[in-house]
């Protein structure tokens, strides 16, 4: 099982809680569990044909997931990943 560990931002929509523990072979597996937790969360982490949004951060156990495998990165039970969208501003 992985943790998902959510910002702040994110909670609201899995009912606040800041760290969940999804069952999953891979990142795409995950994302997939969680869409169907919380499909208002899947709007803010893929986009329309399920790739990654790219002002969102996927880290997993540190390793941005864009410089492993993206969704295909593969997970192992006790694995951390960390989403984090970008802050825009100016």
């Amino acid at each position: 099982m992985a943790q998902v560990r959510l910002p702040s931002a994110l909670r609201p929509y899995v009912g606040g809680d800041r760290e969940l523990a999804v069952d999953g072979a891979t990142l795409r597996t995950v994302l997939d569990v969680l869409r169907e937790r919380s499909p208002a969360l899947e709007r803010r982490l893929r986009d329309e044909s399920g790739e990654l949004r790219r002002y969102v951060n996927f880290y997993v156990d540190g390793d941005e997931c864009r410089t492993l495998r993206g969704l295909d990165t593969p997970l192992d039970a006790g694995t951390e990943v960390m989403i984090i969208p970008s802050v825009a501003g100016g």
